[in-house]
């Protein structure tokens, strides 16, 4: 199974990515969970200490002109289908059983989209999702440009992860729109920070029919351990039994229960 998780800044999305990757590990599959987040948080919530942290794969300069063949700086010309299926062994940690990557993102102003980082990235990410046969959790942004189509047919399902208010909403609107767009159509939410005060109604009503896979109530452990750079896995036993829904909703989702 190929997941990609994603959603607004600030809803939780690194913290679902970990939690899924600690439940299936711990549930003796093969995981490789990768950080496509250039804001990457996901090592830290999966319990790598500053000491482990891999370096991401975007600012490996020598590793991308090798790669890509590019030399001469922005305007180059340089090969769009590199050399990629050996750098997962090469540059991941694994922590917990879980295979951890971090791809990190094209930084410089002027780049664009169209260079070799991002022409290494989405090799890299098509491989992880097409050529490898461990279950792979993508934390992406919100956008979703790591993803192109022929990568998208591999990917079992797309979680948006949102907490109850407008703007998350609005957002999760945005990526199903662009998912749909490159040909992926299982997409389904996780609602997040969830009390239970909040009537369902309004929210499923808001949704549009983006069917709810799962809600992770408010817990304060969880975000003690965000604040102490410790993972959420062992926080919360209430998160171990959202993530067995999840994957049950998921399964039937993607036709795999």
């Amino acid at each position: 199974m190929k997941i990609a998780v994603t959603g607004k800044g600030g809803v939780g999305k690194t913290t679902l990515a970990a939690l899924l990757a600690h439940y299936l590990a711990e549930s003796g599959r093969e995981v490789i969970a990768v950080d496509a987040d250039p804001d990457a948080n996901l090592a830290a919530a999966l319990g790598v200490g500053e000491d482990g942290m891999p370096e991401p794969i975007s600012q490996m300069r020598e590793l991308i002109e090798q790669r890509t063949g590019a030399k001469g700086g922005y305007g180059a010309f340089f090969k769009i289908n590199p050399k990629v299926d050996d750098l997962p062994e090469k540059f991941s940690v694994v922590v917990e059983g879980i295979r951890l990557m971090v791809l990190g993102g094209v930084r410089d102003g002027g780049a664009g989209c169209i260079c070799p980082e991002s022409s290494l990235l989405k090799a890299l990410v098509m491989h992880l999702v097409l050529g490898r046969g461990e279950t792979v959790i993508l934390d992406m942004e919100a956008g979703i440009e790591h993803l192109g189509r022929a990568s998208t047919q591999g990917v079992s399902a797309m979680i948006i992860v949102i907490e109850p208010g407008s703007r998350s909403i609005q957002t999760a609107h945005t990526i199903r729109r662009l998912a749909r767009d490159i040909g992926m159509t299982r997409i389904g939410i996780v609602i997040n920070k969830w009390r239970d005060d909040i009537p369902m109604g309004p929210l499923e009503e808001a949704l549009e029919g983006l069917p709810v896979l799962a809600t992770l109530h408010w817990d304060e452990e969880i975000l003690k351990a965000d604040m102490e750079s410790r993972s959420p896995w062992t926080a919360s036993d209430g998160q171990k039994e959202c993530m067995a829904s999840l994957m049950t909703a998921l399964d039937k989702m993607t036709g795999s229960g």
